[in-house]
């Protein structure tokens, strides 16, 4: 009896003791797991580059930091495929070999997880052709003529809302090109209804925006947006139409010490590349500055990309001297005029862009990062449009602020002569008249857009210098614009 007594205490007294060590374990592997855990989420790890220009193409800015889980954002385009047919390629983004995005997304890890965000070059990368066979070739820092950003934003919204966004059919389309871990598999898996939610909540914010007339490619609102989701206004009583082209951002130096955007409505350069920044996506707690400076100083010294095809410099040499009268004055490096706003009512061109940005929004705008040390202090309004340089001219079209002239010798046109309705988007380039070639609708199942000069925002008056011009004297200004 003694003898099983003891035995009876032993086991008694081991099983206790394997209690308190399977507790302890339990706790160090909590706390591992837990840490591990707080790891994990402070992971904010932007992909870098070294070089510059693939910087400027694929680096971040800050957009990425809440942006799209990438898997999901690639699987996307096969989800919605009836959203989009002919993929990501269908809106203009320009792909290059070997990467696992087009030019102008960035990634960065956030947490558990890969996200993607616009970057600088979405918008400034342009693609030109010399004919319809051609190869495409990309200018960086150049206004994205051919990229519909409207229709980018309208599928995100639109496949989040679609019955086919289900997280049984996104992890389906993922696992189509990844092979994921366990691990990957869970997170992606819990990622995705979030995502869908939060791309809903931003479809209803934004649709007063989408009720304006579309923008199409190579164009964009850029401060109207602001009103919503920065400022929570209520855009039901705001019909302001503020949709302009692109704008080239080589040679910023060039640029110091002008009134910048379209309107002329800010002096700083600095200003400009942040509140662009913003407008892709970034918040004042997400802003890259570092990576920011960094296209910054790329973009500073770039020079404006030469004229690739072949220039009739005996014709062009006569050009120069109509350029030199008509517009130097406001256009050409040390010219009196240049930088400086010219009021749309004395322009004649579309006044919309600019009447959309009024003292109320500039002072909105100048309250944007209160407590950083870079806040807005430079915003204005004023009532036209700022002359603008005219390096890289020939690279600059469609032309007018709203793009609504195709080609530069359809400038030099009467407004009545100039075309009514044109194709934006398509890359083949008219070297002729100077622009893209704007009379073909569609090439390859891509459809280019019709764009109507008679909508609101799109007028195409104004801007005379030159139109009282013989057509000798035009057709060799525009080829001395070739050389600029």
């Amino acid at each position: 009896m003694k003898t099983q007594s003891s035995l009876a205490r032993r086991m008694k007294t081991s099983t206790g003791f394997g209690v308190i060590r399977l507790l302890l374990i339990l706790v160090v592997l909590g706390v591992v797991a837990y840490s591990i855990y707080n790891q994990v989420n402070r992971r904010n790890i932007p992909v870098d580059y070294a070089n510059d220009e693939q910087h400027f193409k694929y680096g971040s800015i800050g957009s990425d930091t809440n942006g799209i889980p990438f898997l999901i954002w690639k699987a996307m385009p096969r989800v919605c495929s009836h959203l989009m047919p002919g993929g990501l390629r269908s809106i203009g983004v320009v792909q290059e070999v070997g990467m696992d995005r087009p030019i102008g997304f960035s990634k960065r890890t956030v947490g558990p997880l890969e996200r993607v965000g616009p970057t600088c070059a979405l918008c400034h990368t342009a693609t030109v052709r010399e004919t319809p066979d051609g190869k495409p070739q990309a200018y960086l820092a150049a206004s994205a003529h051919q990229l519909n950003l409207w229709d980018y934003f309208n599928f995100l919204f639109r496949c989040a809302e679609d019955e086919r966004f289900t997280t049984k059919n996104v992890m389906a389309a993922v696992e189509e090109t990844e092979n994921l871990g366990l691990v990957d598999r869970i997170i992606t898996k819990l990622s995705i209804e979030p995502t869908r939610k939060a791309l809903v909540e931003r479809a209803k914010e934004t649709t007063a925006i989408f009720k304006r007339p579309l923008w199409g490619p190579g164009r964009v609102d850029t401060f109207n947006p602001y009103k919503i989701i920065v400022f929570n206004l209520d855009m039901t009583t705001d019909d302001t139409i503020g949709t302009a082209d692109y704008m080239t951002i080589w040679n910023q130096r060039g640029r110091e010490g002008q009134w910048v955007h379209w309107d002329g409505n800010n002096s700083s350069v600095d200003e400009r590349n942040l509140s662009a920044a913003l407008g892709a996506g970034a918040t004042p707690e997400t802003l890259d500055l570092e990576r920011i400076e960094r296209i910054k100083s790329w973009i500073w010294n770039l020079k404006a990309p030469p004229y690739p095809f072949e220039i009739d410099h005996g014709l062009a040499a006569k050009g120069k001297g109509i350029y030199q009268r008509y517009c130097a004055q406001c256009h050409d490096p040390g010219g009196t005029e240049v930088g400086k706003v010219v009021p749309s009512k004395y322009l004649g061109t579309d006044p919309e862009r600019a009447d959309s940005f009024d003292e109320e929004m500039a002072k909105r705008m100048n309250t944007i990062g209160a407590g950083y040390k870079w806040h807005f202090t430079h915003f204005r309004a004023t009532d036209g449009y700022a002359n603008h340089l005219l390096d890289g001219s020939w690279l600059r079209a469609p032309y007018l602020h709203n793009g609504s002239v195709p080609t530069l010798r359809d400038l030099l046109e009467k407004p009545g002569k100039r075309p009514k309705e044109f194709y934006r988007g398509y890359d083949v380039f008219d070297k002729k008249k100077v622009g893209f070639v704007s009379n073909v609708a569609a090439e390859d199942g891509r459809k280019f857009f019709k764009f109507d000069t008679r909508l609101r925002g799109n007028g195409n008056g104004g801007h005379l210098y030159g139109t009282d011009l013989g057509d000798a004297e035009k057709q060799a200004l525009v080829e001395y614009m070739k050389t600029l």
